[in-house]
Protein backbone atom coordinates (compact mmCIF):
# COMPACT_ATOMS: atom_id res chain seq x y z
CA UNK A 1 0.00 0.00 0.00
CA UNK A 2 1.47 3.24 -1.23
CA UNK A 3 2.18 6.28 1.31
CA UNK A 4 -0.22 8.06 -0.84
CA UNK A 5 -3.35 5.65 -0.81
CA UNK A 6 -6.37 6.90 1.35
CA UNK A 7 -7.36 3.76 2.89
CA UNK A 8 -11.23 2.75 1.88
CA UNK A 9 -13.65 2.50 4.67
CA UNK A 10 -16.99 0.65 4.44
CA UNK A 11 -18.72 1.43 7.82
CA UNK A 12 -21.37 -1.24 7.45
CA UNK A 13 -24.42 -0.44 10.34
CA UNK A 14 -28.22 -0.64 11.20
CA UNK A 15 -28.91 -4.74 10.04
CA UNK A 16 -32.45 -7.04 10.57
CA UNK A 17 -31.74 -7.58 14.61
CA UNK A 18 -33.44 -6.00 17.21
CA UNK A 19 -30.43 -3.59 18.13
CA UNK A 20 -30.96 -1.63 14.13
CA UNK A 21 -30.74 1.48 16.22
CA UNK A 22 -28.33 0.84 18.80
CA UNK A 23 -26.40 0.29 15.26
CA UNK A 24 -27.50 3.57 14.00
CA UNK A 25 -26.61 5.59 16.99
CA UNK A 26 -23.28 4.19 16.85
CA UNK A 27 -22.16 4.28 13.77
CA UNK A 28 -23.49 7.87 13.93
CA UNK A 29 -20.22 8.69 16.74
CA UNK A 30 -17.85 6.70 14.67
CA UNK A 31 -18.69 8.00 11.28
CA UNK A 32 -18.57 11.83 12.90
CA UNK A 33 -14.79 10.62 14.38
CA UNK A 34 -13.12 9.13 11.17
CA UNK A 35 -10.51 11.49 9.77
CA UNK A 36 -11.22 12.20 5.81
CA UNK A 37 -7.49 13.17 5.53
CA UNK A 38 -6.61 10.01 6.41
CA UNK A 39 -9.11 7.18 5.23
CA UNK A 40 -12.05 6.87 2.14
CA UNK A 41 -15.32 6.49 4.33
CA UNK A 42 -18.24 5.03 2.18
CA UNK A 43 -21.43 4.62 5.22
CA UNK A 44 -23.25 1.56 3.88
CA UNK A 45 -26.55 0.89 6.22
CA UNK A 46 -28.60 -2.12 6.39
CA UNK A 47 -32.42 -1.99 6.67
CA UNK A 48 -34.24 -3.82 8.56
CA UNK A 49 -35.60 -5.88 5.55
CA UNK A 50 -31.66 -6.66 4.85
CA UNK A 51 -31.48 -4.15 1.83
CA UNK A 52 -27.57 -2.64 1.38
CA UNK A 53 -27.87 1.20 0.42
CA UNK A 54 -25.57 3.91 0.50
CA UNK A 55 -26.25 6.77 3.25
CA UNK A 56 -25.42 9.95 2.39
CA UNK A 57 -26.19 12.11 5.21
CA UNK A 58 -24.77 9.52 8.18
CA UNK A 59 -25.79 12.44 10.76
CA UNK A 60 -29.41 11.76 10.86
CA UNK A 61 -28.60 8.69 12.91
CA UNK A 62 -27.86 10.05 15.79
CA UNK A 63 -29.81 9.72 19.39
CA UNK A 64 -32.45 12.77 19.30
CA UNK A 65 -34.96 13.79 22.06
CA UNK A 66 -35.38 9.75 22.56
CA UNK A 67 -35.99 8.59 18.88
CA UNK A 68 -34.55 5.59 17.93
CA UNK A 69 -33.21 6.10 13.91
CA UNK A 70 -33.45 4.04 11.18
CA UNK A 71 -31.89 3.50 7.83
CA UNK A 72 -34.23 3.78 5.20
CA UNK A 73 -34.90 1.45 2.53
CA UNK A 74 -34.62 4.55 -0.03
CA UNK A 75 -31.03 4.93 -0.94
CA UNK A 76 -28.45 3.47 -4.33
CA UNK A 77 -28.38 -0.90 -3.15
CA UNK A 78 -24.85 -1.60 -2.95
CA UNK A 79 -23.01 -4.89 -2.02
CA UNK A 80 -19.74 -5.90 -1.60
CA UNK A 81 -18.78 -8.01 -4.75
CA UNK A 82 -18.18 -11.81 -4.71
CA UNK A 83 -14.90 -11.40 -6.72
CA UNK A 84 -11.68 -12.54 -4.03
CA UNK A 85 -9.07 -10.27 -6.34
CA UNK A 86 -11.46 -7.06 -6.93
CA UNK A 87 -12.79 -6.59 -3.29
CA UNK A 88 -15.04 -3.93 -5.08
CA UNK A 89 -18.39 -2.31 -3.89
CA UNK A 90 -20.85 -3.00 -6.76
CA UNK A 91 -23.96 -0.19 -6.68
CA UNK A 92 -27.04 -1.63 -8.28
CA UNK A 93 -29.05 1.55 -10.58
CA UNK A 94 -31.72 1.09 -13.19
CA UNK A 95 -30.93 -2.18 -13.46
CA UNK A 96 -27.47 -1.77 -14.00
CA UNK A 97 -24.68 -3.51 -12.28
CA UNK A 98 -21.36 -0.86 -11.78
CA UNK A 99 -18.21 -1.33 -9.89
CA UNK A 100 -16.82 1.82 -8.29
CA UNK A 101 -13.58 0.84 -6.28
CA UNK A 102 -11.95 -1.84 -3.84
CA UNK A 103 -12.81 -1.93 -0.24
CA UNK A 104 -9.18 -1.90 1.76
CA UNK A 105 -11.15 -3.03 5.44
CA UNK A 106 -14.80 -3.09 6.73
CA UNK A 107 -15.75 -1.34 10.00
CA UNK A 108 -18.90 -3.75 10.94
CA UNK A 109 -20.93 -1.78 13.56
CA UNK A 110 -23.75 -3.87 13.71
CA UNK A 111 -25.11 -5.40 17.10
CA UNK A 112 -26.29 -8.83 17.72
CA UNK A 113 -27.81 -11.29 15.23
CA UNK A 114 -26.98 -11.20 11.44
CA UNK A 115 -23.89 -8.96 11.95
CA UNK A 116 -22.23 -9.34 15.44
CA UNK A 117 -23.00 -12.97 15.57
CA UNK A 118 -20.41 -14.11 12.45
CA UNK A 119 -22.73 -14.28 9.62
CA UNK A 120 -20.96 -10.95 8.36
CA UNK A 121 -17.62 -11.74 9.42
CA UNK A 122 -18.12 -15.22 7.24
CA UNK A 123 -19.41 -12.92 4.44
CA UNK A 124 -16.27 -10.69 4.50
CA UNK A 125 -14.01 -14.05 5.05
CA UNK A 126 -15.86 -15.69 1.70
CA UNK A 127 -14.24 -12.35 -0.13
CA UNK A 128 -10.56 -12.01 1.37
CA UNK A 129 -11.86 -8.78 2.92
CA UNK A 130 -10.29 -7.16 6.54
CA UNK A 131 -12.21 -6.36 8.94
CA UNK A 132 -12.50 -4.78 12.05
CA UNK A 133 -13.10 -7.28 15.10
CA UNK A 134 -13.52 -10.61 15.86
CA UNK A 135 -13.74 -13.55 13.35
CA UNK A 136 -16.71 -15.76 12.74
CA UNK A 137 -15.69 -18.45 16.03
CA UNK A 138 -15.37 -16.04 18.37
CA UNK A 139 -17.95 -13.79 16.75
CA UNK A 140 -20.96 -16.38 16.91
CA UNK A 141 -19.31 -17.89 20.48
CA UNK A 142 -19.51 -14.66 22.41
CA UNK A 143 -22.90 -14.17 20.71
CA UNK A 144 -24.10 -16.73 22.00
CA UNK A 145 -24.48 -16.75 25.82
CA UNK A 146 -24.52 -20.85 26.81
CA UNK A 147 -21.37 -21.44 24.54
CA UNK A 148 -19.57 -18.02 25.96
CA UNK A 149 -20.36 -19.46 29.48
CA UNK A 150 -19.37 -23.09 28.48
CA UNK A 151 -16.18 -21.73 26.94
CA UNK A 152 -15.23 -19.32 29.71
CA UNK A 153 -16.14 -22.40 32.81
CA UNK A 154 -13.73 -24.39 30.28
CA UNK A 155 -10.96 -21.91 30.88
CA UNK A 156 -11.13 -21.90 34.37
CA UNK A 157 -12.85 -18.28 34.45
CA UNK A 158 -15.69 -17.68 37.49
CA UNK A 159 -18.87 -17.39 35.74
CA UNK A 160 -22.35 -17.58 38.01
CA UNK A 161 -25.02 -19.94 38.15
CA UNK A 162 -26.89 -20.13 34.97
CA UNK A 163 -29.12 -23.10 33.06
CA UNK A 164 -30.22 -22.92 29.18
CA UNK A 165 -33.31 -24.60 27.48
CA UNK A 166 -34.68 -24.23 24.05
CA UNK A 167 -38.34 -23.78 23.35
CA UNK A 168 -38.98 -27.33 22.53
CA UNK A 169 -37.71 -28.52 25.81
CA UNK A 170 -39.76 -25.54 27.85
CA UNK A 171 -42.89 -26.97 25.42
CA UNK A 172 -42.18 -30.74 26.46
CA UNK A 173 -40.77 -30.73 29.53
CA UNK A 174 -41.91 -27.69 31.24
CA UNK A 175 -41.42 -29.12 35.32
CA UNK A 176 -38.08 -30.48 34.53
CA UNK A 177 -36.90 -26.87 33.47
CA UNK A 178 -38.80 -25.34 36.06
CA UNK A 179 -37.06 -27.66 38.75
CA UNK A 180 -33.31 -26.15 36.96
CA UNK A 181 -34.88 -22.52 37.22
CA UNK A 182 -36.08 -22.81 40.82
CA UNK A 183 -32.47 -24.83 42.09
CA UNK A 184 -31.21 -21.50 40.92
CA UNK A 185 -32.87 -19.72 43.59
CA UNK A 186 -35.00 -16.27 43.07
CA UNK A 187 -34.40 -13.55 41.70
CA UNK A 188 -33.24 -14.62 37.98
CA UNK A 189 -32.48 -13.22 35.22
CA UNK A 190 -34.33 -14.86 31.53
CA UNK A 191 -32.47 -13.85 28.71
CA UNK A 192 -32.61 -14.27 24.88
CA UNK A 193 -29.29 -16.91 24.66
CA UNK A 194 -28.35 -14.93 21.39
CA UNK A 195 -29.34 -11.16 21.47
CA UNK A 196 -27.59 -7.98 23.27
CA UNK A 197 -28.52 -4.17 24.21
CA UNK A 198 -30.52 -6.03 27.21
CA UNK A 199 -33.56 -6.37 24.46
CA UNK A 200 -35.75 -9.57 26.13
CA UNK A 201 -34.38 -9.77 29.51
CA UNK A 202 -36.81 -9.79 32.57
CA UNK A 203 -35.61 -9.97 35.92
CA UNK A 204 -38.00 -12.65 37.84
CA UNK A 205 -38.21 -12.10 41.50
CA UNK A 206 -40.81 -15.19 42.24
CA UNK A 207 -42.36 -18.74 39.82
CA UNK A 208 -45.36 -16.82 38.99
CA UNK A 209 -43.68 -14.38 36.73
CA UNK A 210 -41.63 -17.22 34.87
CA UNK A 211 -43.54 -18.32 32.18
CA UNK A 212 -44.22 -14.30 30.56
CA UNK A 213 -40.57 -13.99 31.30
CA UNK A 214 -39.78 -16.79 29.11
CA UNK A 215 -41.97 -16.44 26.64
CA UNK A 216 -40.81 -12.88 25.95
CA UNK A 217 -37.27 -14.20 25.68
CA UNK A 218 -38.93 -16.79 23.04
CA UNK A 219 -40.27 -13.87 21.15
CA UNK A 220 -36.22 -13.00 20.55
CA UNK A 221 -34.79 -16.56 20.22
CA UNK A 222 -35.48 -19.87 20.67
CA UNK A 223 -32.47 -20.45 23.39
CA UNK A 224 -33.25 -19.15 26.52
CA UNK A 225 -30.72 -18.40 29.43
CA UNK A 226 -31.03 -18.18 32.51
CA UNK A 227 -28.96 -17.11 35.50
CA UNK A 228 -29.21 -16.43 39.05
CA UNK A 229 -28.88 -13.12 40.22
CA UNK A 230 -25.31 -11.82 40.84
CA UNK A 231 -24.42 -9.50 44.39
CA UNK A 232 -22.03 -7.11 43.67
CA UNK A 233 -20.85 -4.12 41.70
CA UNK A 234 -21.68 -3.87 38.06
CA UNK A 235 -18.26 -3.08 36.24
CA UNK A 236 -16.98 -3.44 32.34
CA UNK A 237 -13.46 -3.47 31.41
CA UNK A 238 -12.60 -2.69 27.21
CA UNK A 239 -9.74 -4.60 25.72
CA UNK A 240 -8.28 -3.60 23.07
CA UNK A 241 -5.46 -6.03 20.99
CA UNK A 242 -1.91 -4.80 20.49
CA UNK A 243 -0.84 -3.01 16.83
CA UNK A 244 2.54 -4.52 18.16
CA UNK A 245 1.17 -7.91 18.67
CA UNK A 246 1.74 -8.16 22.48
CA UNK A 247 -0.65 -9.35 25.01
CA UNK A 248 -4.17 -7.50 25.14
CA UNK A 249 -4.55 -4.26 26.46
CA UNK A 250 -7.28 -3.25 29.08
CA UNK A 251 -8.33 -0.12 29.76
CA UNK A 252 -9.51 1.13 33.62
CA UNK A 253 -12.37 -0.15 34.82
CA UNK A 254 -15.61 1.37 34.45
CA UNK A 255 -18.54 1.16 36.67
CA UNK A 256 -22.46 1.08 36.52
CA UNK A 257 -25.08 2.01 38.85
CA UNK A 258 -28.80 2.26 38.63
CA UNK A 259 -29.99 4.97 41.17
CA UNK A 260 -33.86 5.01 40.22
CA UNK A 261 -36.47 3.82 38.16
CA UNK A 262 -35.31 0.44 36.94
CA UNK A 263 -34.58 -2.73 38.48
CA UNK A 264 -31.45 -4.04 36.22
CA UNK A 265 -29.74 -2.01 33.44
CA UNK A 266 -32.23 -2.34 30.78
CA UNK A 267 -32.90 -1.19 27.38
CA UNK A 268 -34.94 1.94 28.76
CA UNK A 269 -31.67 2.51 31.25
CA UNK A 270 -29.18 2.32 28.59
CA UNK A 271 -30.46 4.46 26.08
CA UNK A 272 -33.77 6.14 26.81
CA UNK A 273 -33.76 7.38 30.32
CA UNK A 274 -29.76 8.30 31.49
CA UNK A 275 -31.04 10.29 33.93
CA UNK A 276 -31.77 7.10 37.10
CA UNK A 277 -28.20 5.46 35.45
CA UNK A 278 -24.65 6.78 36.84
CA UNK A 279 -21.79 5.76 34.59
CA UNK A 280 -18.41 6.00 36.22
CA UNK A 281 -15.52 6.02 34.78
CA UNK A 282 -12.50 4.86 36.04
CA UNK A 283 -14.41 3.13 38.63
CA UNK A 284 -13.65 3.36 42.80
CA UNK A 285 -12.15 0.60 43.22
CA UNK A 286 -8.93 -0.56 45.03
CA UNK A 287 -5.80 -1.08 42.97
CA UNK A 288 -5.61 -5.10 43.60
CA UNK A 289 -8.81 -5.16 42.67
CA UNK A 290 -8.61 -3.02 39.20
CA UNK A 291 -5.59 -5.21 38.50
CA UNK A 292 -7.33 -8.36 38.94
CA UNK A 293 -10.52 -6.81 36.92
CA UNK A 294 -8.24 -6.45 34.06
CA UNK A 295 -6.19 -9.40 33.79
CA UNK A 296 -9.57 -11.13 34.10
CA UNK A 297 -10.79 -9.33 30.89
CA UNK A 298 -7.29 -9.76 29.15
CA UNK A 299 -7.87 -13.84 30.04
CA UNK A 300 -11.56 -13.70 28.84
CA UNK A 301 -10.29 -11.81 25.16
CA UNK A 302 -8.26 -14.78 24.75
CA UNK A 303 -9.98 -17.31 25.62
CA UNK A 304 -12.46 -16.68 23.18
CA UNK A 305 -10.46 -15.96 20.95
CA UNK A 306 -11.12 -12.18 20.23
CA UNK A 307 -9.90 -9.67 17.98
CA UNK A 308 -9.28 -6.00 17.84
CA UNK A 309 -12.17 -4.95 20.79
CA UNK A 310 -13.89 -6.35 23.42
CA UNK A 311 -16.00 -5.26 26.41
CA UNK A 312 -15.88 -7.57 28.74
CA UNK A 313 -18.39 -7.12 31.76
CA UNK A 314 -18.11 -8.80 35.51
CA UNK A 315 -19.53 -8.43 38.59
CA UNK A 316 -17.24 -8.06 42.01
CA UNK A 317 -18.28 -8.82 45.45
CA UNK A 318 -16.02 -8.44 48.12
CA UNK A 319 -18.17 -11.52 50.16
CA UNK A 320 -17.08 -14.13 47.70
CA UNK A 321 -13.23 -14.12 48.51
CA UNK A 322 -10.29 -13.08 46.93
CA UNK A 323 -11.19 -10.66 44.55
CA UNK A 324 -14.74 -11.22 44.05
CA UNK A 325 -14.75 -11.12 40.34
CA UNK A 326 -17.58 -13.23 38.44
CA UNK A 327 -17.68 -12.76 34.35
CA UNK A 328 -20.83 -11.63 33.21
CA UNK A 329 -20.30 -11.70 29.83
CA UNK A 330 -18.04 -10.61 26.44
CA UNK A 331 -19.39 -7.95 23.87
CA UNK A 332 -17.41 -8.67 20.89
CA UNK A 333 -18.51 -5.18 19.28
CA UNK A 334 -19.80 -3.16 22.22
CA UNK A 335 -21.43 0.17 22.13
CA UNK A 336 -19.15 2.36 20.43
CA UNK A 337 -21.27 6.07 20.51
CA UNK A 338 -18.72 8.68 22.33
CA UNK A 339 -21.00 8.39 25.33
CA UNK A 340 -21.08 4.56 25.27
CA UNK A 341 -18.83 2.82 28.51
CA UNK A 342 -16.02 1.20 26.09
CA UNK A 343 -15.20 4.45 24.57
CA UNK A 344 -15.31 6.49 27.43
CA UNK A 345 -13.01 3.52 29.70
CA UNK A 346 -10.17 3.95 27.01
CA UNK A 347 -10.65 8.07 27.04
CA UNK A 348 -9.83 7.93 30.73
CA UNK A 349 -6.98 5.37 29.85
CA UNK A 350 -5.10 8.04 27.71
CA UNK A 351 -6.89 7.26 24.16
CA UNK A 352 -9.06 9.21 22.97
CA UNK A 353 -12.07 8.30 20.89
CA UNK A 354 -10.78 9.25 17.47
CA UNK A 355 -7.20 7.68 18.22
CA UNK A 356 -9.60 4.52 19.33
CA UNK A 357 -11.24 4.25 16.25
CA UNK A 358 -7.77 4.63 14.21
CA UNK A 359 -6.22 2.10 16.18
CA UNK A 360 -9.19 -0.36 15.35
CA UNK A 361 -8.71 0.15 11.62
CA UNK A 362 -4.91 -0.21 11.92
CA UNK A 363 -5.36 -3.14 13.70
CA UNK A 364 -7.56 -4.72 10.80
CA UNK A 365 -5.49 -3.42 7.50
CA UNK A 366 -2.26 -5.09 9.35
CA UNK A 367 -4.24 -8.20 9.81
CA UNK A 368 -3.45 -11.14 6.84
CA UNK A 369 -6.18 -12.55 4.64
CA UNK A 370 -7.27 -15.75 4.07
CA UNK A 371 -5.39 -17.21 7.60
CA UNK A 372 -8.11 -17.58 9.73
Amino acid sequence: MSSQHKPRVAVVFGGRSSEHAISCVTAAGVLAALDRDVYDVVPIGITTGGRWVLVEDPSRFSLEDGKLPEVPAAGTPVSLSSDVDSKALQRFEDGDVTEFGAVDVVLPLLHGPFGEDGTLQGLLELSDTRYVGSGVLASAAGMDKQVMKLLLAGQGLPVGPWTSFRARRWNTDRAAVVAEVEALGYPVFVKPARAGSSIGITRVTSPEGLEAAVAEAISHDPKVVVEAALVGREIECGVLEDLDGGEPLTSLPGEIEIVGGHDFYDFEAKYLDSGNVRLTCPADLPDDVVAAVRSTAARVFEAMGAEGLARVDLFVDPTRGADGIVVNEINTMPGFTPFSMYPRMWAATGVDYPELVHRLLQLALKRPTGLR
